[in-house]
């Protein structure tokens, strides 16, 4: 009823709360209350804080920042309809659960078993449940209650990531070639991505990418543990078995993240122009590691400069299709035109070793800040992670431009947006970025005298899916979409904790949806 009221189209598509949730129901439901409670006790130095409701209100939070009060403000609009329980937040800008591939299908497959529909189900949540976290006295958790955090000095994290990836995966599996996993996920010949999903799939990416993504060889903080525990995380990548929310810059009102339509005008007054501003973000910096973060290779390929003498693949014939598999061309001289279209600009250092990052002074000239709104006279706007996920995509979807993604990181909201109908899908090496951008923009005139290749323009094709993109934005990520998301999510998770979770379920039969529906029609 709660979906109705809020106009929320999406009152089906929660796989991901599904699939988020599927392993904890191998353990029992007092197991993991105490083992919650076991975080909360220990959080303190170990980026955790937590929402404590009872008897429908918010009664407690455990530690403190933005994040957590954000997200309290979330909970607080429907926290009167749920049940006891502890909600474990991660504070980190990065996830922190990866258990082993052999433990979590031993764990999915007790999942499975238990599966049933109860001849007598209930809607209701039981009372006075033992093992919640204390909020007025000492918590009784044992030491195998408590999860233990580690960090990876000297390690990348596809060490880590592998071991949560099938067998048979070319993460696990060092004889298959990157052109082996690139088939899983891009068009033969055009190189483009045509599995989105598959895209970010460290099991099938991670070896070709692990060198070129901050993340993923010198993040900014990693404290990680295999132990089932349901923390609560606004990203992870596919190995990670954190539970999605919301991310709450999404819901917090900051002008920094949040569509504001008053300066965004119509596709054919915007700039012919890909825009980009930010921080060097996106992992420790160091002399030595620095041109292989995700960041500054993406201002590699939009510097003309730095790119003279260079060669890059695009789709040079006149009536191509992205989806074709024509064999792209490798001889297009992209200087001229990364200086007409592109405009891409970091605004300050960040996260570097030394900390006033000196070997950039000779690399880069800092631009000015661009205040959001200002960034949608441009049509085409590249959304690249940062230490984690991006908080502008949702900004990017709802605003007349067209959204370019290139990330490994998983949301929310995910399974309802849809790479080349809602958005462009950029791979993480950007071996398609020139073939991408001459697509839409095309190269000029053609002019056989040209030594470049002519790629005709498809401005038509961008404005369309810039308009999807937008319709079904403002369609499934509004505000109230948001909220049904989060409630939803921590109705089915005080069914998991719940030691009558066997029972709970819908009774009704429909009716009163019917009901509903007719009163609004009335």
């Amino acid at each position: 009823m709660f979906a109705r009221e809020n106009d929320v189209r999406n009152v089906d598509d929660f796989d991901q709360i599904n699939d988020d949730l599927r392993p904890f129901w191998s353990a029992e439901p007092k197991t993991i209350r105490r083992r919650v409670a076991a975080a909360c006790q220990d959080h303190s130095g170990n980026s955790i804080a937590a929402i404590h409701i009872r008897d429908g209100t918010i009664a407690n939070i455990t530690g403190d920042g933005w994040r957590i009060d954000t997200l309290k403000s979330l909970v607080a609009r429907f926290a009167q309809k749920l049940p006891d329980m502890d909600i474990v937040m991660n504070t980190l800008d990065q996830p922190r659960l990866v258990t082993k591939w052999e433990d979590m299908q031993a764990m999915l497959s007790k999942e499975i078993a238990s599966r049933a529909t109860p001849p007598d189900a209930t809607d209701s949540f039981t009372k006075n449940m033992e093992g919640f976290f204390s909020l007025t006295g000492i918590n009784n958790v044992t030491e195998e209650d408590k999860v233990k955090w580690a960090g990876i000095p000297s390690k990348q994290y596809m060490e880590i990531a592998a071991t949560a990836c099938p067998p048979e995966s070319p993460a696990r599996n060092p004889i298959l070639s990157i052109q082996e996993a690139d088939g899983r996920y891009k068009i033969p010949g055009a190189g483009l991505v045509s599995n989105f999903n598959t895209s970010s799939d460290l099991c099938v990416v991670g070896p070709a990418i692990k060198d070129l993504h901050g993340f993923l060889f010198s993040s900014s903080s990693i404290s990680h543990s295999d132990a089932l525990i349901p923390i609560f995380s606004e990203c992870k990548v596919n190995v990670n078995n954190d539970i999605l929310f919301p991310a709450n810059m999404y819901w917090k009102d900051d002008e920094r993240y949040t569509y504001n339509g008053v300066e965004d005008i119509d596709w054919k007054m915007k700039n012919e122009t890909l825009f980009w501003r930010g921080a060097t973000s996106g992992g420790i910096q160091t002399a030595d590691n620095w041109s292989r973060m995700h960041r500054q290779r993406l201002e590699f390929k939009m510097n003309g400069t730095k790119l003279i003498g260079k060669t890059e693949r695009v789709l040079p014939c006149n009536d191509q299709s992205l989806s074709s598999g024509d064999s792209a061309s490798s001889n297009f001289q992209p200087t001229d035109f990364a200086n007409e279209h592109f405009d891409f600009g970091f605004t300050d250092p960040m996260a570097c070793m030394p900390a006033n990052c000196e070997f950039y002074n000779d690399t880069y000239t800092y631009k000015e800040k661009i205040p959001l709104s200002h960034q949608f006279v441009n049509k085409y706007l590249v959304d690249i992670d940062g230490h984690s996920f991006s908080g502008r995509w949702r900004a990017f979807l709802l605003s007349k431009s067209l959204g370019i993604k290139a990330t490994i990181f998983r949301e929310w909201h995910d399974s309802r947006l849809f790479a080349w109908r809602h958005f462009v899908p950029l791979d993480n090496r950007y071996d398609d970025f020139y073939a991408l951008m001459t697509y839409f923009i095309g190269t000029g005139t053609n002019n056989t005298t040209s030594s470049n290749p002519h790629v005709a323009r498809h401005d038509k094709t961008a404005q369309t899916l810039a308009r999807q993109g937008r319709e079904w934005a403002e369609k499934v990520l509004r505000n109230e979409d948001i909220e049904a998301y989060m409630y939803r999510l921590l109705l089915e998770y005080g069914r998991v904790i719940d030691d009558n979770r066997n029972s709970i379920g819908y009774h009704g039969d429909g009716s009163e949806l019917k009901e509903f529906d007719e009163h609004l029609t009335r």
